[in-house]
């Protein structure tokens, strides 16, 4: 077997042989994405297919993996115990086919990472490349009403924790993910070009969030040490504050059902669309690579294409009818 491996040591060449766990730990030493969930799935598959050389791991074995997960109740992260290890819970519902598409991209990405870097072996055939991909629901598409969005933020002022007004307007004026909110620290807020760094987003592009003048206005009254999270837990230094009680009374105070933290980045480009931006702009807004994941809003800008096509072809001349 071969020796532990550290971030310190050069990286193995052509190591054919090395085992698929071990290739992992690397992979992770390197990693320097802002995916919480990917050292969770990649724990997941060191233990299922770790002991296999990297020269020896087959789709076969990637498939098989990927049924038994298909067989389990999904999970959902429930916070975290005293010695700060997470704490998952079931539902009562199998994994949804998008998760499995997560977990194969996330084994895919190591494997990636293996050629780019030479330590997988010449002519080595990636073996996910066969892995077929589940087809994903992802039209799911619930904003706010105008009467919605009122009563929210009503709620959210009267919260208990007196931040939650704050991430709520953020999330709902930038489109961010709450990821993005959380890991914000006060030194990531320029005052003066009212713009939030966020570093790089889940898929690794630069992030940088335009803020209003109620949400700046709101983080000068809470302004707090440079290297300190905006959003960070009293109890527990460096870790974000769990505010999901907070949420579900504010929403429950609001009479509104149906609705997730991640859905305000839809009400974000929802509001967009109905006000006239192109899908091509909400996609800068979201920080969407591909404009397909923007198409879902297509239907709410029907209003403004009609607008442009009158502007430019309003004035052509109507057909005569033949004398």
């Amino acid at each position: 077997m071969s020796p532990p491996v550290s971030a310190l040591c050069p990286l193995p060449l052509r190591a054919g042989s090395l085992p698929t766990g071990e290739l992992i730990e690397l992979y992770m030493t390197h990693y320097s994405g802002r995916d919480t969930t990917r050292g969770h799935r990649l724990s997941w598959w060191k233990a299922r297919v770790g002991h296999l050389a990297l020269q020896d791991l087959s789709d076969d074995h990637i498939h098989v993996a990927l049924q038994g997960l298909s067989q389990y109740n999904s999970r959902y992260f429930a916070g975290r115990d005293a010695d700060h290890k997470p704490i998952f819970k079931a539902r009562p519902k199998p994994v949804a086919p998008a998760t499995l598409n997560r977990y194969a991209a996330a084994l895919a990405a190591v494997l990636t990472w293996a050629i780019k870097k030479r330590i997988a072996p010449k002519h080595y055939v990636h073996p996910c490349r066969t892995i077929e991909r589940q087809a994903e629901n992802n039209e799911r598409v619930r904003f706010l009403s105008d009467d919605e969005r009122e009563r929210l933020l009503k709620a959210c002022q009267a919260s208990g924790w007196d931040k939650l007004y704050l991430i709520v307007l953020m999330a709902l004026t930038t489109g961010a993910r709450k990821s993005d909110l959380t890991s914000l620290r006060w030194d990531n807020i320029d005052f003066e070009r009212q713009q939030a760094y966020c570093g790089r987003s889940k898929n690794g592009d630069p992030r940088v969030l335009p803020l209003v003048a109620p949400v700046l206005a709101l983080l000068r009254q809470h302004r707090g040490g440079d290297a300190a999270l905006i959003f960070g837990s009293t109890r527990v230094p460096g870790i974000a504050f769990d505010f999901k009680d907070h949420w579900r009374r504010a929403l429950a105070a609001a009479r509104i059902r149906n609705f997730r933290f991640h859905d305000l980045r839809h009400s974000c480009a929802s509001t967009l669309a109905q006000h006239g931006a192109t899908l091509l702009e909400i996609a800068d807004v979201l920080g969407h690579r591909q404009l397909q994941m923007t198409k879902r809003y297509s239907h709410l800008t029907t209003g403004h294409k009609a607008e442009l096509i009158e502007r430019v072809w309003g004035d052509l001349p109507a057909a005569t009818p033949d004398s």
